[in-house]
């Protein structure tokens, strides 16, 4: 019988709950996507938490289950016909828990496709825009007297936060009243560009109203407030 026990990655994370799924992950803005969804949703699952101070992400049990060394990455011995399934990706995984539980995403056919577009479009261009935003206005940006490269991730990303504004506008969410993996997957990133980052007034970020309200909105849900610290940092 195939078990979890089975896969590397449980020699350096051993499962208390092999029962559950197991969930390898830092509470970066890519790593929250998916404790934030499995919050939401209510699944038993088991967090552990990857160090990246410690190369945790290239070690052979972490490269076992996914060989492109990032996090997030899950366990699921409940997976298609009972039997365990690893995946990576935040995005694919959420799509998986969606469909696993029935949750976060639209019932009718057109409105899923229509998420899956939006989860796509953060997946593509939200997440590593932003991210290069952020390493060279917080990190490595001083060291560069050349500012077009900075310059050049400052205007894609007011002209992706301006997508989302006009996306949001007259809308609850994204999908409009219906809160779905289209903003679990976009919002850790604007919070992060915002709040970690310290980018805000660099791309004008106050002029982005319905940004500014959807992004309040979703940090005030309890789920949210939980999966934004999880696996907690030691």
């Amino acid at each position: 019988m195939n078990t979890i026990s089975t896969f590397p990655i449980t020699r350096k994370w051993p499962a208390r709950h092999p029962e559950r799924l197991q969930l390898y992950s830092l509470p970066t803005p890519n790593g929250v996507k998916v404790s934030i969804a499995l919050e939401e949703i209510g699944l038993p699952y088991e967090a552990h938490l990857v160090s990246f101070d410690s190369n945790d992400q290239l070690s052979p049990e972490f490269l076992s289950l996914n060989p492109n060394n990032k996090i997030p990455a899950i366990v699921d011995p409940d997976g298609p016909g009972g039997k365990p399934l690893a995946l990576f990706e935040s995005g694919a995984i959420l799509v998986y828990l969606a469909a696993k539980t029935g949750q976060l995403m639209p019932t009718d056919e057109a409105e899923r496709y229509e998420t899956l577009q939006w989860v796509m479009w953060q997946m593509g261009g939200v997440g590593p825009m932003f991210g290069q935003l952020g390493f060279f206005h917080k990190f490595a940006g001083k060291d560069y007297e050349d500012k077009r490269p900075r310059d050049r991730y400052v205007a894609e990303t007011k002209r992706l936060l301006g997508v989302l504004e006009q996306r949001l506008t007259g809308r609850a969410w994204m999908m409009g009243d219906e809160y779905t993996i289209a903003d679990i997957a976009t919002l850790p990133w604007v919070r992060n560009l915002v709040g970690f980052y310290g980018a805000g007034e660099l791309v004008g970020f106050e002029q982005f109203r319905n940004v500014q309200r959807v992004l309040k909105a979703f940090v005030a849900r309890p789920a949210v407030e939980r999966g934004l610290n999880i696996p907690p940092r030691t």
